[in-house]
C-alpha cells in the first residue's frame, strides 16, 4: 500500500487540506510583502543640496523665491532641473538676473545635507540616513544582504525541517521572521538595520519553503497541480495589496511594521497547522502520523476508513531505507540520478531567478506612480497562473517549465533589437518568468524523495537567491556594453530551459519517497478514477 492509497480513502483534496491552505495564508502573504518591500523602502526621492543655511548669510534673497535660490546655487542639469549631489562653491548671484543657469563655475559636494521630495514618501531609508550620491551604494546593498540573509536561510531550513520535522521549523521561521522584522522597524543606525533584514529574510526563506512543501504533501496526485497554483496566488494577491499599504503608510518604519504584522495572526493559526503525515511515515513515526491522519479523515468525514487503519499498518505503507538515518545536502550528491537532478534542478532555478529580477530591475516603467506600477505587476501574474494550471496537465511539468523558460529568454532577446516595445515585453517576459517561477514551486516537490524534499528545496532555493544577488551585478555590464546583460540574461533563461526539457516528467505519478525510489527510476503510479493506485 502506497501512501497515495491513505489519501485517495481520506480524500486528498478535502476540507482538510483547503483548511491548511487558508491557515497558511497570512504567513505565505507576508512573502512578497517583504520581497518586494525594497522597492518602496530603497526608494530615492527627488532630492538637491540643502541651501537653508543661505538664508542668514545672504541679504540678497531676503524677498526671492525658493526656484530663483535654487537656481543661483545649484547648477542644473540636462533636463532643466537641480543637480542632486553638487552646488556652487560660490553663490551666482547674477544667475538671478538672466534665465539661465549655464556656468563653468567650481561646484562642491553638499555641505548641509539634502532636501527630499516627500510627495510620494515620507521617509525611506535613503531620508533616512542620507544615502544618496556618494553613498548611494549602501541603499543599493540593502537588496543584496536581504537575500543573502533568504539565501542562508533556504539552506538552514531546508536541512532542519528535513531532521526536525515541518510544523516544528514553520514556527521557529514565523518567530525568527517577526522578532528581527519589528526589530528592523526600530533600528537607529543603518548597520544595525541591515543585520535586521538580514535575519529577517532568513526567517522568511523558511516560511517560503516550508509551506508549499508542506502543502503538497497532503494533498493527492490529481489535484497537486491546483494546490501549487492556488498557494501562488496568495503572493500574486500580495503583490497587489503591497501599493495599498504603501500609498496610506508613507514612512519606511510604519510600513515594514504594517507588512510584518499578518505575522501574528500565522503564527495563531499555526496550532491548527497540521505535521505532514508522509514526512512522519518516512521518519518512522508512524503513531503520530495515525494521528493525524484520523484528523485529516474526521475533517473531511471519513472516520471509518481511520478505524480500520492501525498504526501498525501504516509501518508498511513508506519503504523506510533506514528511520534512524539523518539525511543531509551530501545525500543530494551521493548517487547517480541524484547527482544529475541535483545539477539540472540547481540551474534551472538559477537560471529563472537571475532572468525574473534582471527583467523587473531592467524594465522601465508604465510611466504612472510606483504604486500602480507595482499594482499592474501583480495583476499580471494572474493570467500567467491560469496559464500555467492549463499547461500542466496539457503537456505536462517539464515541457511547461521549459517553454516558460524559453520564452521568457526569447522576451529578452526580442527585447534588444525592438526598444519601442520595451515595456510591452517587459511585460510578457515577466508574465512568463512568473510563469515559470509557479511552475518549478511544483515540479520540484514532485522530483525530490520525501526523506530529502526539503533539502532539495532549500537547496534549489540557495541557488535562485544568488541568481537574484547576481542580477544587478550583471545589470552593472551595460556600462561596457548596453546589451551585455540582456545577453547573459537570455542565455541563461534559455540554458535553463533546455535542462528543464531533460528532468523526467512527474504529471500523474506519485511522489517518490525514498532515494531509492529516484535511483531505480521505477514507474510511479498513477491515479485511477476510483481511487486506486497501481505499483
Amino acid at each position: 500500500m502506497k501512501f497515495e492509497n491513505i489519501l485517495a480513502e481520506v480524500n486528498g483534496f478535502g476540507r482538510f487540506q483547503i483548511r491548511t491552505m487558508f491557515l497558511l495564508v497570512f504567513a505565505r502573504m507576508t512573502l512578497p510583502f517583504h520581497f518586494l518591500l525594497n522597492n518602496l523602502i530603497t526608494a530615492i526621492p527627488g532630492h538637491h543640496c540643502d541651501i537653508s543655511a543661505l538664508d542668514d548669510t545672504h541679504g540678497a534673497f531676503t524677498n526671492v523665491s525658493v526656484a530663483q535660490k535654487l537656481k543661483a546655487t545649484i547648477p542644473a542639469r540636462e533636463d532643466g532641473h537641480p543637480s542632486s549631489c553638487e552646488m556652487f562653491a560660490e553663490v551666482q548671484y547674477n544667475f538671478l538676473l538672466n534665465f539661465t543657469n549655464v556656468s563653468n563655475s567650481a561646484t562642491v559636494p553638499c555641505p548641509n545635507g539634502w532636501v527630499y521630495d516627500k510627495t510620494t514618501f515620507q521617509s525611506t531609508l535613503a531620508t533616512e540616513w542620507d544615502l544618496v550620491c556618494d553613498n548611494i551604494r549602501l541603499n543599493k546593498a540593502i537588496v543584496t544582504i536581504f537575500f543573502t540573509g533568504v539565501t542562508l536561510g533556504s539552506v538552514v531550513f531546508g536541512y532542519l525541517s528535513d531532521r526536525f520535522g515541518r510544523k516544528k521549523m514553520l514556527l521557529l521561521s514565523y518567530i525568527v521572521s517577526t522578532t528581527f522584522g519589528f526589530a528592523s522597524a526600530y533600528s537607529n543606525h543603518f548597520a544595525a538595520f541591515a543585520v535586521m533584514r538580514f535575519f529577517t529574510g532568513c526567517g522568511l526563506a523558511g516560511i517560503s519553503i516550508i509551506t508549499i512543501v508542506l502543502c503538497v504533501e497532503w494533498v493527492d496526485i490529481k489535484h497537486r497541480t491546483l494546490m501549487t497554483v492556488l498557494m501562488s496566488l496568495d503572493w500574486s494577491l500580495g503583490v497587489m495589496i503591497l501599493p495599498l499599504i504603501g500609498h496610506f503608510v508613507t514612512d519606511w518604519r510604519g510600513l515594514i511594521i504594517a507588512t510584518t504584522s499578518p505575522l501574528f495572526v500565522a503564527m495563531i493559526c499555526w496550532w491548527w497547522v497540521p505535521e505532514s503525515a508522509r514526512w512522519l511515515l518516512s521518519n518512522g513515526k508512524v503513531h503520530s502520523a495515525h494521528y493525524y491522519l484520523s484528523m485529516c479523515t474526521k475533517v473531511n468525514h471519513r472516520e471509518e476508513f481511520m478505524a480500520k487503519i492501525k498504526p501498525e499498518v501504516l509501518t508498511n505503507v513508506v519503504l523506510v531505507e533506514d528511520e534512524n538515518r539523518k539525511y543531509s545536502y551530501v545525500d543530494l550528491v551521493r548517487t547517480p540520478r541524484m547527482r544529475r537532478l541535483t545539477l539540472f534542478t540547481g540551474v534551472v532555478w538559477f537560471g529563472l531567478a537571475s532572468s525574473y529580477y534582471g527583467i523587473s530591475l531592467n524594465i522601465e516603467g508604465f510611466g504612472v506612480n510606483i504604486h500602480l506600477t507595482q499594482f499592474i505587476y501583480g495583476v499580471i501574474e494572474i493570467p500567467s497562473k491560469l496559464m500555467v494550471l492549463v499547461a500542466v496537465e496539457r503537456v505536462g511539468r517539464r515541457f511547461c517549465q521549459s517553454g516558460t523558460l524559453s520564452l521568457t529568454g526569447l522576451c529578452i532577446f526580442i527585447n534588444m533589437f525592438i526598444p519601442k516595445v520595451r515595456t510591452a515585453l517587459g511585460a510578457l517576459g515577466k508574465m512568463f518568468s512568473e510563469g515559470a517561477f509557479t511552475c518549478v514551486f511544483l515540479f520540484t516537490t514532485e522530483l525530490y524523495p520525501t526523506v530529502l524534499r526539503q533539502n532539495g528545496l532549500g537547496y534549489c532555493s540557495f541557488l535562485a537567491r544568488t541568481g537574484v544577488a547576481v542580477a544587478p551585478m550583471i545589470l552593472l555590464l551595460e556600462e561596457f556594453w548596453v546589451h551585455f546583460p540582456s545577453i547573459i540574461f537570455c542565455v541563461l533563461g534559455f540554458i535553463a530551459g533546455t535542462l528543464a526539457a531533460f528532468l523526467p516528467e512527474t504529471r500523474n505519478t506519485r511522489l517518490p519517497e525514498t532515494i531509492e525510489d529516484v535511483e531505480q527510476n521505477r514507474k510511479r503510479s498513477i491515479c485511477t478514477l476510483d481511487g486506486n493506485l497501481s505499483s
